[in-house]
């Protein structure tokens, strides 16, 4: 005997894969931080700016005004020990949270979701507060995403909490 689904059953299927594909996002994006704050703690400031001289230096060739790549010469010239040292545990310890709230919530650990919810939702302030001093479209556009993130965990949290009739 086939199961009726409600009218919603495509919708709700729709947006549980939306809340999966997010939080495979955060872990990943976990793990790429993870990987960028080892690299930051592990590197001299030396070696951190040969290596983005080295990795820009085609884009800049073919484009001498190339957003990204002048960004990232920038940033690694203006970089000091200490900052790179907070840069790299910030990213470390940022990695490290999203990985583990990923890996729980992917495993059904409902104890999770509220405190994801709270720790996605005070990285979009921090990420608020340094676009009011510095904006970015990066930073914007990962806020926004940060904000789906947050509703899509809160739904899916909603949705196993509601009772089954």
């Amino acid at each position: 005997m086939q199961r009726k689904q409600g009218p919603n059953a495509g919708r709700e299927k729709l947006f549980h894969r939306l809340f999966e594909v997010g939080i495979w996002i955060k872990g990943i994006d976990g793990l790429i931080e993870i990987a960028g704050g080892i690299l930051l703690l592990a590197v001299s400031l030396e070696a951190l700016n040969s290596y983005v001289i080295a990795i820009t230096e085609k884009e800049i060739q073919e484009d001498s005004g190339d957003l990204i790549a002048n960004a990232l010469r920038h940033a690694a010239h203006r970089m000091t020990p200490g900052s790179k040292h907070i840069a790299g545990a910030y990213l470390l310890g940022n990695g490290i949270v999203k990985v583990f709230l990923a890996a729980c919530i992917l495993r059904g650990k409902l104890w999770c979701y509220p405190i994801a919810m709270a720790v996605i939702t005070s990285f979009i302030l921090l990420q608020c507060v340094r676009m009011s001093f510095h904006f970015s479209w990066a930073m914007f556009n990962g806020t926004i995403i940060d904000v789906a993130i947050v509703l899509l965990i809160w739904r899916e949290y909603r949705r196993i909490q509601a009772p089954k009739n």
